[in-house]
């Protein structure tokens, strides 16, 4: 039961074999009051179109849609809304299923689940808890740990990481000739002195240095003298 005056949970649903959508849509609706049917898709190109107007809580995502991978819409559905993605899939890989959480999913349930199951996690998910069983939680946190690891042995490679190819031109370009001006820079870049000092302002605050002099010297340091191939 739902208690009286609390909004429903709104759904989306995205899964490209046209049975099983039905079915889901059929299964939301049976969750009413508690859930809300707000949109559903085929595909996630179709999606990202519709999410701002379908404005939805939970977003269940199957993992296979075809030509489109699930795993990789993950980030490009939380970039447009701000719902938690619950994936639904039939895929038995448990490595897979962990991708998908350490992508942002906030937890996988198996399309074998029964009715109750999938509506339960919606739910779940929905109040901020994940759905994952105790084995895939363990595999989780040490893949978390193996990251977080990975990052303090190199706490500079996320900064550098950051930088886009252009920006990784220019500290090249800065590196190769540092006494230039901004003008002769600039020039040598085929850009106006006004975009390099945009730039530049960028590189400073994603390396955290303050001016082209300790600009040069990070770059010196951690071997940033070479556009990347």
């Amino acid at each position: 039961m739902t208690p009286p005056g609390t909004a429903p949970i709104r759904v989306f649903l995205i899964d490209d074999h046209r049975s099983i959508l039905w079915g889901l849509e059929r299964l939301i609706r049976s969750g009413q009051p508690a859930m809300e049917l707000v949109g559903s898709t085929t595909n996630c190109s179709e999606a990202l179109a519709l999410l701002e107007q379908a404005a939805p809580d939970v977003i269940l995502l199957d993992m296979d849609l075809g030509k489109e991978s699930g795993l990789d819409a993950i980030p490009l559905l939380m970039a447009r809304s701000p719902a938690k993605i619950l994936v639904l899939t039939g895929l038995r890989d448990k490595s897979v299923h962990d991708k998908a959480v350490l992508a942002g999913a906030r937890g996988v349930v198996e399309k074998e689940a029964s009715a109750e199951t999938i509506l339960t996690a919606i739910g779940r998910v929905h109040e901020g808890q994940l759905w994952l069983d105790r084995a895939a939680t363990g595999r989780i946190f040490v893949e978390f740990s193996r990251q977080g690891a990975a990052q303090a042995a190199d706490p500079e490679e996320k900064k550098i990481s950051a930088l886009t190819g252009r920006e990784r031109e220019i500290v090249a370009a800065l590196v190769a000739d540092a006494g230039a001006t901004a003008r002769v820079l600039a020039e040598k870049l085929l850009i106006s002195e006004h975009t390099l000092r945009n730039h530049l302002t960028s590189i400073y605050d994603k390396l955290d240095v303050a001016n082209r002099l300790e600009l040069f010297a990070y770059a010196q340091k951690h071997g940033l003298d070479k556009v990347p191939a």
